[in-house]
C-alpha cells in the first residue's frame, strides 16, 4: 500500500513538472510570437510573467527588450540584470548577449575579459552567435592572446551549424592563410554559403574571387552578379568594382555612365575614417569622366537615375580584396 502511494506520488509529481515546463515553453514562444510581429508590449508582459516566476528564457526576454528599448525605454543598465540572472542559470543565449554587453561597453564598463568567459559559457552550450564572437575575440586578440587557430576552431563551429557570419569569417581566414594553410578553394566555398544567406559581405568576398580566378575560374560575368548583389546592399567596395567592370565592359556591357554612377555611390559610402579608400574611387570616377561627355555625366548624377540601392591612385584602377572583418552578432 505504501509503494503504492509513493508510486502515484511520483506520477503526479512528474506530470505537473512535465505539463509545468509544456507551459512555460508555450509562453516563451507566444512571447517570441508576439517580438517578431512587433507587439512589443505582450512580449514585455509574457517575458515578465516567465521572469518574475524565475524562469531564465523570461529573464533573457526582459533583457533583450531593455537592451533595444522595444516596448520599454532603452537601459542598459536594466539590460545586464536581467541578462546576468538568465545566464548565472546557464541560460546560452543569455550568456551570449552579457558577453556582448561587456564586449561593447554598454550598460558596464568595456571588459573584454569578461566578454571572453561569457562568450566561452555560450559557446561551450553549442550557441552559434557566440562562437562566432568567441572566435573574433581570438583573432583580433581581444582579453586573450591573437591566435587564429583558435579563431579557426570557433569559427568553424559556428560556420557548421549555417551561422552566415562565421562562414564569411572562415572563408577569410582560408583567403588570407591565417591559422591555415591559404586556400581559395575552401574560401570560395564558405563565402558562397554565407552570400547565399544573403550576407553582402559575403557575396563581395566571391565577387572579388571570381574577379580574380582564385579559388574559381575566373569569371565576370558572376563577380558583376554578386558584386551587384552587395553593391546593392551598401557595400561600398562592391560598388567600386562593379563600376571599374562598367568601365571596362567586362561581365557587363561596357557602360560609362552605369560605371561613373557606381563610382560615384561607393565615394559616398565609404566613412571619413576609410579616407584614402574613398580618394581611390574618386580618382577612378575622375579618370572615367574625363573620357564621357558632359551629357554623359550630367545622366549620371540625376538624383532618378536607375538604382536599385536599398543599403545602408595613379592610372591604375583599384579592385579592393580587403572585405570587412569579424564582428560581433547581435541579441537575438
Amino acid at each position: 500500500m505504501r509503494a503504492s502511494t509513493v508510486l502515484s506520488f511520483l506520477i503526479v509529481t512528474l506530470l505537473t513538472v512535465l505539463l509545468t515546463g509544456l507551459g512555460i515553453a508555450g509562453q516563451y514562444e507566444d512571447a517570441k510570437a508576439a517580438y517578431e510581429r512587433g507587439d512589443y508590449a505582450t512580449a514585455f508582459h509574457i517575458f515578465k510573467a516567465l521572469a518574475d516566476s524565475g524562469d531564465p528564457s523570461g529573464e533573457n526576454g526582459l533583457g533583450v527588450l531593455h537592451d533595444t528599448g522595444k516596448g520599454v525605454p532603452q537601459d542598459y543598465a536594466e539590460a545586464m540584470k536581467w541578462y546576468l540572472k538568465a545566464a548565472e542559470q546557464g541560460f546560452a543565449k543569455a550568456q551570449h548577449n552579457l558577453g556582448l554587453m561587456y564586449d561593447q561597453g554598454r550598460g558596464v564598463p568595456q571588459d573584454y575579459e569578461k566578454a571572453m568567459k561569457w562568450y566561452r559559457k555560450a559557446a561551450e552550450q553549442g550557441n552559434a552567435k557566440a562562437q562566432n564572437n568567441l572566435g573574433s575575440m581570438y583573432f583580433k586578440g581581444k582579453g586573450v592572446s591573437q591566435d587564429y587557430g583558435e579563431a579557426m576552431k570557433w569559427y568553424r563551429k559556428a560556420a557548421e551549424q549555417g551561422f552566415a557570419a562565421a562562414q564569411q569569417n572562415l572563408g577569410s581566414l582560408y583567403s588570407e592563410g591565417k591559422g591555415v594553410s591559404q586556400d581559395y578553394t575552401e574560401a570560395a566555398k564558405w563565402y558562397r554559403k554565407a552570400a547565399e544567406q544573403g550576407m553582402a559581405v559575403a557575396q563581395y568576398s566571391l565577387g572579388f574571387l571570381y574577379a580574380q580566378g582564385d579559388g574559381v575560374l575566373k569569371n565576370y560575368a558572376e563577380a558583376a552578379k554578386w558584386y551587384r548583389k552587395a553593391a546593392d546592399q551598401g557595400i561600398p567596395q562592391a560598388q567600386n568594382n562593379i563600376g571599374l567592370l562598367y568601365q571596362i565592359g567586362k561581365g557587363v556591357p561596357l557602360d560609362y555612365v552605369l560605371g561613373y554612377m557606381w563610382f560615384d555611390l561607393a565615394a559616398s559610402r565609404f566613412p571619413d575614417s576609410e579616407r584614402q579608400k574613398r580618394e581611390k574611387v574618386v580618382t577612378n570616377r575622375d579618370l572615367l569622366a574625363s573620357k564621357m561627355t558632359p551629357e554623359q555625366i550630367a545622366e549620371a548624377e540625376r538624383s532618378d537615375f536607375i538604382i536599385d540601392f536599398t543599403g545602408r591612385a595613379g592610372q591604375e584602377f583599384i579592385l579592393y580584396g580587403d572585405a570587412p572583418g569579424p564582428f560581433p552578432a547581435g541579441p537575438p
